[in-house]
């Protein structure tokens, strides 16, 4: 009788997504590509941004082969399953003038989430978005340019939709997804859900652009599920313990240890909630 499928799949659909953007903010939108496989979006976009791809321009995939987290961590990305994606973003100030983007991207995700009504979910710093202890999205930026010059800028993000469970058996930390989460009646659709994404992407970068990090620091003071908790931070010379006490104005993760209070930033630690 042939073969049945556990659940529907919905493909990406380039046209449904850029028909769900706002016209004002269709301006701002590059080519938007959309793949069966990638190694990775990031890695595509990269690539083309040596080709001289616009400003604004995204990638999407419905799997990834080598899809990549923090810190070379793997990103599982099983087929049709969860969103893919990558937008490039070009900026004639520099890498120097980036810091705090990492966090204003996980902010940006973190209000397109709200919007499809998760209104219990929270930012872990740098820019992980947890559903309690469970991750539920991730950023991964990666930069080409030099220090003081233009610079394209990729950035990247991974939100679980319907995570397979056989497929999620290689994640080392708690994880939840969409389909968990949402109610079946409010489950939003993948192309919806990567409109919705770009339509919360493209401001806040704008604002970010603009004004930097400040504009955002209320909303991630209200939303940073981390502050007064213990936390051992990862680093390449060993470990750190102590208990996190929010972040500075430059975006730093501040964590008062045996030794006093530190300051760390993104490029330096992995953050992960003690037990």
């Amino acid at each position: 009788s042939g073969y049945r499928l556990p659940a529907p799949i919905e493909l990406l659909d380039a046209d449904a997504i850029c028909a769900a953007i706002s016209p004002r903010l269709a301006a701002r939108l590059g080519p938007l590509h959309v793949f069966h496989e990638l190694d990775s979006t990031n890695n595509w976009l990269r690539e083309q941004s040596h080709a001289g791809v616009p400003s604004g321009s995204v990638c999407l995939a419905e799997m990834q082969s080598a899809g990549r987290g923090r810190r070379g961590r793997r990103w599982v990305s099983p087929f049709a399953a969860n969103l893919y994606l990558s937008l490039l973003w070009r900026s004639a100030a520099g890498v120097a003038a980036l810091g705090g983007l990492s966090l204003v991207t996980g902010i940006a995700v973190l209000r397109c989430l709200r919007a499809q009504g998760l209104e219990t979910i929270g930012l872990k710093w740098p820019n992980d978005i947890l559903a309690g202890d469970a991750k539920l999205a991730g950023v991964l930026i990666d930069v080409v340019g030099e220090s003081s010059g233009p610079c394209a800028v990729i950035l990247g993000v991974g939100i679980n939709v319907c995570m397979p469970t056989l497929a999620a058996e290689g994640i080392e930390q708690g994880w939840t997804d969409l389909q968990r989460l949402c109610s079946a009646d409010v489950m939003p659709s993948r192309n919806r859900l990567a409109a919705s994404l770009l339509e919360h992407l493209l401001p806040a970068i704008a604002e970010f652009e603009k004004s930097g990090l400040q504009p955002f620091l209320e909303e991630w003071h209200r939303y940073d599920v981390v502050t007064g908790r213990e936390v051992d931070l990862h680093l390449p010379g060993g470990t750190v313990s102590g208990t996190a006490c929010g972040i500075d104005e430059g975006g730093a993760l501040l964590v008062d240890t045996p030794q006093g209070r530190q300051r760390f930033t993104s490029c330096e630690v992995s953050v992960r909630i003690a037990s």
